[in-house]
């Protein structure tokens, strides 16, 4: 079939726009600094009122939804500042939403950007995270988010029984209505790298291989994200994206949920890299890229590329 003009689009079965997509942002204190991400060509840890004038530019074209990253200033064992509540987060939080009250805020519930060894969650003294331990600090930030004001909270670490955990404890707080958006299906990624750069979170030892997924496992991803959904999960997400498109099929096939997938920073850094070196069109790549996750499955697609794909499709 010959597809032109507008035929084209009539017939098109996947569409891409801007109410797609979420931008995720960088989050410090400080009063007025904008710093460059080396890996990240474009990304910029944000003072929380760059954060807050960032997170009006994408409204403004269109992007319904940012995801925030806080930076502390300093780091403990516990990683006690993710549930302090006057943290970077919470106060970010608090800014945006009297700034944007339309803009969707969504923050990531994690202790690796907190704690001194950069893992996400407690260590005991034979190097391996404790489980239980990191539930209830967990549950305690995610509380601390709604308070401020978190439209969704979104946890990161991949501990075991966490969405359950803290389902429970926003409940018994009074925060029943704050969504869940669990990261269910996170991947051991070597495409983390400029992330980990970003939010300094890299781990001070070994690595986080005993609690994210084996990317040779998909059978494994959708166990964990049917148990998530059973804990009370209200959108599922597969991290990174383009490398696991057949699981971002399956998950949406065999569930039926809302699925997010998380176009990380190594996919970001590639393309810019690739786009700078003059060997791919930029702005084609991101929308084919983008479209592709997608075709995939995935309703929400929270992506570094947010602001500019939202420019290109208008």
């Amino acid at each position: 079939m010959r597809r032109t003009g507008t035929l084209r689009e009539m017939v098109r079965e996947t569409n891409l726009s801007a109410s797609d997509l979420a931008l995720p942002l960088f989050v410090e204190l400080g009063t007025d600094s904008r710093t460059p991400i080396e890996a990240m060509p474009g990304v910029e840890r944000l003072s929380i009122s760059h954060a807050v004038e960032e997170a009006g530019v994408a409204h403004a074209l269109g992007v319904p939804a940012v995801l925030l990253f806080g930076i502390p200033t300093e780091k403990d064992a516990q990683g006690s500042g993710a549930y302090d509540d006057e943290g970077v987060v919470q106060l970010a939080v608090r800014a945006i939403k009297e700034a944007h009250p339309e803009l969707l805020v969504m923050t990531d519930v994690c202790l690796c950007g907190y704690t001194s060894h950069g893992h996400c969650g407690v260590v005991r003294p034979d190097g391996a995270v404790d489980n239980d331990i990191t539930l209830e600090l967990l549950a305690k930030t995610a509380i601390s988010h709604a308070r401020a004001g978190s439209d969704a909270v979104a946890p990161s670490d991949m501990m075991d029984g966490r969405v359950g955990a803290l389902r429970s404890q926003l409940d018994a707080e009074g925060h029943s209505e704050t969504p869940i958006l669990a990261y269910s299906a996170k991947f051991s990624s070597a495409f983390y790298g400029p992330f980990r750069e970003a939010a300094g979170s890299a781990p001070a030892f070994g690595d986080r291989r005993s609690y994210q997924m084996d990317p040779a496992n998909a059978d494994e991803a959708l166990r964990e994200v049917r148990l998530d959904v059973e804990e009370g999960a209200d959108i599922v997400m597969v991290k990174p994206a383009l490398a696991y498109l057949d699981v971002i099929r399956r998950v949406k096939d065999e569930t039926r949920m809302p699925v997010a997938a998380y176009n990380v920073s190594g996919e970001y850094a590639m393309i810019k890299a690739a786009a700078a070196a003059g060997y791919i069109d930029e702005r084609a790549a991101v929308l084919e890229a983008l479209t592709g996750i997608r075709r995939a499955g995935a309703d929400i697609v929270i992506t570094y590329h947010a602001k500019d794909a939202a420019e290109w499709l208008k």
